[in-house]
């Protein structure tokens, strides 16, 4: 049994946002296989196994740099539909089920960036989202989307504002968050670990995150995107691992 411990320094749970999001597991919840890929980032281009989801990113002095440049909804071209303000997106198709993600990361005016999991099979979630893990300047968010947020029933039921107390029911223990200070400007490394059900997260070698839902456990997640919400955040020295739960 994996022994539990309450965040470290900065990391406090917050208990409205999850069941029991108190403790974060000491120890990983899973462990490396081969390793899947990596990128350092130093070519002028992306690597070839990348590509655009949601503009803008560039290879820029040695990182990945991206800037949310969809920041407010506007007509499309043609004027028949809506071009909808959202972060910035840069995807791999790396098929996994349990994994580790290693990477460096810097907020340089960002409001978030994350790693997420997507299955754009999956009809049962919008746009076939499964599971993300977000930083802030001031804390970090695990969320199940598939049986949570993005849940296609769910996801229609949110539009309907009458349905909001029905909708917050249903997500409970879908998401935590803890409040943390990450420093703006600096390198940080982080650790996204899925293994079975459960999301685990860490901050320079802390425990800075932790989440057991369903959603998580979707076993063909067969893609990654990497996130950056306002002006601008980097990563760099992206490694991604095959897993097995720990024991």
């Amino acid at each position: 049994m994996k022994k539990l411990i309450a965040p470290a320094l900065v990391f406090v749970a917050n208990l409205a946002l999850a069941a029991n999001p108190s403790v974060i597991p000491d120890k990983p919840v899973a462990v490396k296989q081969e390793l899947l890929f990596s990128d350092d980032f130093e070519g002028t281009t992306p690597a070839p196994a990348w590509h655009k989801v949601v503009p803008t990113f560039v290879v820029e002095e040695g990182h990945l740099k991206g800037t949310q440049t969809r920041v407010k909804n506007e007509p499309s071209p043609n004027g028949k539909s809506v071009i909808r303000a959202h972060a910035a997106v840069h995807g791999l198709e790396i098929p996994t089920k349990d994994s580790i993600v290693e990477v460096k990361f810097r907020l340089d005016g960002a409001t978030m960036m994350d790693v997420e999991y997507t299955d754009r099979k999956y009809t049962g979630s919008h746009y076939g989202h499964i599971c993300r893990a977000q930083v802030r300047p001031d804390g970090v968010t695990l969320i199940d989307e598939r049986d949570g947020n993005m849940r296609s029933d769910l996801y229609e039921m949110k539009k309907d504002p009458a349905r909001k107390k029905e909708v917050n029911k249903l997500l409970q223990g879908r998401s935590a968050r803890f409040p943390a200070k990450i420093e703006t400007g600096k390198w940080h490394d982080l650790v996204v670990e899925v293994a079975g059900d459960e999301m685990r997260v860490t901050i320079d070698g802390q425990p800075a995150g932790y989440l057991k839902s369903s959603g998580i456990a979707h076993a063909t997640k067969s893609k990654l995107e990497f996130g950056v919400a306002g002006q601008d955040g980097s990563f760099d020295d992206l490694k991604v691992w095959n897993a097995a739960p720990a024991q």
